[in-house]
């Protein structure tokens, strides 16, 4: 196969990373588009250049189509991976890649019947500070990791769930804040730290209450694999998007994240160890600057199958089971313990 054709599902914000991303890849074509709205489906796919299809399913009838890119709402990402898969596609999904952990399993059982792959789109992993910090703590030039404090505070209004009622509901975005704004974050926190053991949250809303029926606030206190602590917080309630604040302490110094710049602080002093400069326009900035990068190594993976590097369905649902996790503590009371 010298060139593989790719379709978008979904016209929204997102998919223009996509977009963006297959334009920079040699032997991939954009060759259609799916978008409900035909008027906008219409105007895009002359935009791009490809063929407009209404219907997912009917473009899946395509022999041609090789590779299908998921950009839609939550509650449709398990049935149309599902019929991607069988129509004998390799699928890449933004995140989450399910709204729970028994539609992963279902997912896990396709993908282990499916002659395609399936990646799913955790882009901050790919952003240069997450690289360095992995690299990092794979050095174990700082000594034992002690513990990772991470803060989130975004803004969302009222409009954000009412011009799309599917947000902040449990029936079709799987929760809220952290499945949606926070999942990035929590993602992180396992990777850098080898998974939780388990973990103590709470959710509950403020200013959000009237406008969604999930949280617009968490916290939680977790227990990694590798003996480090983990404290985290998000919320949707601030008055603008603030960069990620992300602090890893070590025996001999402390790792922080903050203003999109990773700093290494010791008892000798601050040092500036590298930066996410910003995206280009094509990404809002606290997207990150990884897709390009993810969606380049899920192809990679297709046209080198023994050199696959992209995150797949068992590592995207590490950061689900983490979310159900925090909501089954809170409605509880209790630590949860996880199958790490």
């Amino acid at each position: 196969m010298t060139t593989l054709n790719a379709a978008i599902i979904g016209g929204g914000a997102i998919h223009r990373c996509h977009v963006n991303a297959l334009r920079q890849l040699s032997g991939v074509n954009l060759r259609a588009l799916v978008e409900t709205d035909s008027e906008k489906g219409l105007k895009l796919s002359m935009d791009y250049q490809c063929r407009f299809y209404q219907d997912y399913r009917e473009m899946l009838l395509d022999d041609n189509i090789h590779v299908v890119h998921i950009c839609t709402p939550h509650f449709e990402h398990k049935n149309m991976i599902l019929a991607a898969l069988a129509a004998g596609k390799h699928v890449f999904c933004e995140k989450p890649v399910g709204m729970n952990s028994g539609e992963v399993a279902d997912i896990i059982q396709a993908v282990e019947n499916a002659s395609g792959r399936l990646g799913v789109c955790y882009q901050n992993r790919l952003n240069p500070t997450s690289l360095r910090i992995r690299q990092e703590i794979e050095s174990a030039a700082l000594g034992k990791m002690l513990s990772i404090k991470a803060v989130l505070t975004w803004s969302r209004f009222g409009d954000y769930y009412r011009l799309s009622p599917w947000r902040g509901r449990f029936a079709t975005e799987g929760g809220s804040l952290l499945i949606n704004q926070a999942i990035h974050t929590l993602d992180l926190m396992q990777w850098f730290a080898g998974g939780v053991t388990r973990l103590k949250g709470v959710v509950d809303s403020g200013e959000l209450a009237d406008v969604t029926e999930a949280e617009d606030s968490a916290m939680a206190t977790m227990h990694f694999a590798n003996g480090a602590r983990g404290l985290f917080y998000a919320s949707n309630c601030h008055t603008t998007d603030s960069p990620l604040l992300l602090e890893i302490q070590f025996e001999q110094a402390t790792l922080q994240l903050s203003d999109n710049v990773l700093w290494q602080i010791s008892p000798a002093g601050r040092v500036r160890l590298v930066s996410d400069e910003s995206p280009d326009g094509v990404a809002k900035s606290y997207w990150g600057l990884g897709h390009q990068q993810a969606i380049r190594h899920f192809y990679h993976a297709i046209f080198h199958p023994d050199e696959a590097n992209y995150t797949d369905i068992r590592e995207a649902g590490k950061s689900l089971n983490l979310v159900e996790a925090i909501y089954r503590s809170s409605q509880i009371r209790q630590w949860i313990t996880l199958d790490n």
